[in-house]
């Protein structure tokens, strides 16, 4: 499956409708990347929403006062006004428990743009709004922090790492309530194809357990587990 093929709407509902980050996390271990599955600690907002789309990366830095005249949100403003539709805005915080980086306004005006969702290894807050509005935000935590005076973006739409994973502007990211999975674009053709073939091979070895086959007859049969 190629993202080239298809348009984007197509492309990305083919995604969402038929794979899962379990999946994903499956066949990118089989291509050799191992560390592609975001830690336990990032959390979906809420576990019903699931998320696919790709990143526009941002990476935060603390700061520690608030500089008079300066606007600590200008990267921050560029990102969200240039994100696209199904663009994920991911954002580095460097495991900082200072900062919590997103929150309702920007999901409003993310949401706006087509976006597809959020993921941060910082903090949210505006939680309540947040869920009301069904906008798919996967966080480290909750709290009412503003960044102002902690934290600065200090680069957009550069290699990151977020949650301890390695992530590209444009790598496609997909979420769901086991967490977050970043499949980097050097192997997304070959991941996608492998994913959608271990799906059906799942789907063959669910219904011959359904009907009381041995789970040692079916994983010889079919090889999934």
């Amino acid at each position: 499956m190629n993202r080239n093929d298809l348009p984007l709407p197509q492309f990305v509902a083919a995604i969402a409708e038929n794979l899962y980050t379990s999946v994903l996390s499956d066949v990118l271990d089989e291509l050799g990347c191992r560390d592609q599955a975001f830690p336990p600690s990032i959390r979906p907002l809420d576990d019903a929403l699931t998320l696919v789309g790709f990143a526009r990366t941002g990476i935060y830095r603390e700061v520690y006062q608030v500089v008079p005249g300066e606007n600590p949100y200008e990267l921050e403003i560029a990102l969200v006004d240039d994100l696209k539709p199904h663009d994920v805005a991911v954002l580095g915080c460097g495991g900082s428990t200072r900062i919590a980086p997103w929150g309702e306004l920007l999901s409003t005006a993310a949401r706006a743009r087509g976006a597809a969702g959020c993921i941060t290894d910082g903090y949210v807050r505006d939680i309540r709004h947040i869920r009301k509005m069904q906008f798919p935000v996967f966080h480290a935590g909750v709290a009412p922090l503003d960044s102002k005076g902690r934290g600065m973006v200090a680069q957009i739409d550069v290699p990151i790492r977020c949650g301890g994973v390695s992530v590209n502007p444009g790598d496609l990211v997909v979420g769901d309530a086991d967490g977050v999975v970043v499949v980097p674009q050097a192997i997304e053709i070959r991941a996608l194809n492998a994913a959608f073939a271990k799906v059906t091979g799942e789907d063959r070895t669910r219904e011959a357990l359904a009907r009381g086959a041995k789970l040692r007859d079916v994983f010889a049969e079919f090889h999934v587990l």
